[in-house]
């Protein structure tokens, strides 16, 4: 059986987690990293030399790296219903993907989740937040675009594409910043949100890091 290692309130395993509800494939959870610790026992760095998590093992084999893990179990469990064998369409769904996780993550994860809703409140640096607030705003609107043309952002089916931005959607409409009027983001998430997978594994309480530098 597949084994995912990894905590449920990690963004980046939420997107494995996700993707393993979708196809229904059967695994382990293994919890792992923040306050589960063992990142740095010898059994986990021999899977991750990084010590980062998710991790999935399948087999003897051992796979690091969130996006690397979907195109893995898309690939050799998805029957090339997510992840298409030609390659123009999976190149149109990499672009949205690497897009996410280049421009969209940051700004969003490093800039206003950590900057605003983990650091406490006396040690926020607000013009930076607000800076890395209206580059979101601005992807925001950028994905709305696209999205006026078709329902999910790989095309008229659910993909990849959909799944590490979409991961990061519920925390940015979850958190008290200002939002850019999207009305097809807005319409995009909200078919998200009808997903049981995502309702499973996304749509997952996250109060326990609000202002907590260290997990």
């Amino acid at each position: 059986m597949l084994k995912i290692w990894g905590r449920r309130n990690s963004v980046n395993v939420q997107k494995v987690l996700w993707l393993a509800a979708e196809l229904g494939i059967g695994y382990q959870h293994v919890p792992a990293g923040g306050s589960f610790g063992g990142l740095n026992e010898p059994s986990f760095r021999s899977m991750n030399p990084h010590g980062r998590v998710p991790v999935l093992q399948d087999g003897d084999f051992a796979i690091w790296e969130s996006h690397a893990i979907l195109r893995y179990l898309a690939t050799r469990y998805g029957g090339g219903s997510l992840w298409p064998a030609d390659p123009s369409a999976k190149a149109q769904i990499d672009e949205w993907m690497d897009w996410a996780q280049t421009t969209f993550q940051p700004d969003f994860l490093n800039g206003v989740f950590w900057g605003y809703y983990r650091t406490p409140q006396s040690q926020r640096n607000w013009p930076a937040i607000k800076d890395s607030v209206r580059r979101c705003s601005r992807h925001i609107e950028l994905i709305d675009k696209i999205l006026v043309k078709q329902p999910f952002l790989g095309g008229n089916d659910f993909s990849l594409a959909d799944i590490p931005l979409g991961t990061l959607l519920y925390r940015y409409y979850e958190l008290d910043i200002e939002h850019s009027q999207a009305e097809h983001v807005e319409a995009w998430y909200a078919r998200l949100k009808r997903r049981p997978a995502y309702q499973e594994h996304v749509m997952v309480a996250f109060s326990e890091l609000h202002g907590r530098l260290a997990y």
